[in-house]
């Protein structure tokens, strides 16, 4: 009798999940100290020259959710219709709700009274655009939900070209970049259907990111094989990119005359390229995470990055609350700049800390784990079944 294969879990995801989650709030955090350091000194120079160097983390999200997608349903027979049900059901939920919390706060924060047919009315606006409160990861991802069964159906069909779909996506995302940074700054954009216009909340301007991580995931130990061989070239590749980066900022601004805006858009061709190299970096740190977790790995480590990575989801979508509060505390404080500079490190551990904070009352306490994904309670199974460790996405793959 046939036997099932047991599955491993992928202890390398949970400190990818971190990694990438905390690269996002230590970016928006960098955004709050620089609007509250002196215009044109050299603390706001520092900060806005070395600002793209985070930005490989919104890459990272994306190319995690293909990666899991995949480690999840490409070898079941699925049945798309419940595929859809549980995706934006479980997503959806947390997406509507974080939404409706959030504006409130927003509103309250900033000392206006409610006006109610107001609040529904911005409220509609928010959920349909995404456009508010960084939920423009959340719309993306509904609409990689919806195209999911062709991705799957795509690498099934072609089983003997996988590398050249990855190869060909790589060549698209390349041309897709240029066009956004050279070309698409002088058209005329108004009349064009909105997520066209607004681009960056386009899922195929991602397509890269899900294709390599669904590669990622069907070739697991191929891919893992090549990185630790060549784990040299990529590290010392991720850190001469880095630096990269800051060239660019500085011939954007005083070559191409760019914005600012342009300028530290994630949408360039080196920006592409950078990111590759720090994703695979970053899979390989987690891979020697996961080989230390046998090997001595302190306990207390390897508990925050399980319980980080647990509330990851969470932690994204509640992000706002403390940099809105940091951006209050700031507003008071009359500092010098490099004083302010130095304090950054304070206020990334006071944004992160709360973000897990929110994160952990509601996965602990029902029934607010359903707010970020991690239900307590099954509806369909009752009450009685209290699941601690609910687990939306497994990091599983087949051994």
């Amino acid at each position: 009798m046939a036997t099932k294969k047991k599955k491993k879990y992928l202890y390398e995801v949970d400190l990818m999940r971190v990694l990438f989650i905390g690269g996002v709030l230590l970016n928006h955090t960098t955004t709050a100290f620089k609007n509250n350091v002196g215009s044109g000194s050299g603390s706001q120079l520092f900060i806005e020259a070395t600002h793209l160097m985070l930005h490989f983390t919104r890459m990272g999200f994306m190319f995690m959710t293909g990666l899991v997608l995949v480690l999840n349903y490409y070898n079941r027979d699925n049945h798309w219709l419940g595929f859809w049900k549980k995706r934006y059901i479980s997503v959806g939920i947390p997406y509507i709700g974080w939404n409706a919390i959030l504006m409130w706060f927003a509103t309250i924060t900033a000392g206006v009274a409610i006006n109610w047919p107001s609040y529904y009315k911005n409220l509609i606006d928010a959920i349909i655009h995404g456009n508010k409160y960084y939920m423009y990861y959340i719309l993306v991802t509904f609409q990689l939900y919806l195209i999911f069964p062709l991705l799957v159906y795509m690498f099934k069909k072609l089983p003997n070209h996988h590398i050249a779909i990855l190869v060909t996506s790589a060549i698209v995302q390349l041309l897709l970049v240029i066009g956004i940074k050279y070309w698409l700054p002088g058209v005329d954009r108004d009349s064009w259907w909105y997520l066209f216009r607004a681009y960056g909340l386009n899922v195929l301007v991602y397509q890269f990111y899900f294709i390599a991580g669904a590669f990622v995931a069907i070739h697991y130990d191929q891919v893992d094989k090549f990185i630790e061989k060549n784990h040299r070239v990529i590290g010392w590749s991720t850190l001469a990119l880095s630096i990269g980066t800051v060239l660019l900022f500085f011939g954007n601004q005083y070559i191409l005359k760019l914005s600012m805006s342009a300028t530290e858009s994630i949408h360039q061709p080196l920006i592409f390229i950078y990111d590759t190299f720090m994703i695979a970096f970053v899979f390989w740190i987690g891979r020697q995470y996961a080989h230390a977790r046998n090997h001595g790995l302190p306990n207390w480590m390897d508990r925050i990055v399980r319980n980080m990575a647990k509330v990851s989801f969470g932690i994204y979508l509640v992000q706002t609350i403390p940099i809105t509060l940091l951006y209050g505390i700031l507003s008071t404080m009359h500092l010098p700049s490099i004083v302010m500079l130095l304090l950054l490190p304070v206020g990334y551990v006071f944004v992160l800390g709360g973000a897990f904070l929110i994160s952990w009352f509601c996965y602990k306490i029902p029934p607010f784990g359903v707010l970020i994904g991690r239900p307590q309670w099954h509806l369909t199974k009752g009450v009685k079944k209290y699941v601690r460790n609910n687990e939306s996405v497994k990091n599983t793959v087949k051994e």
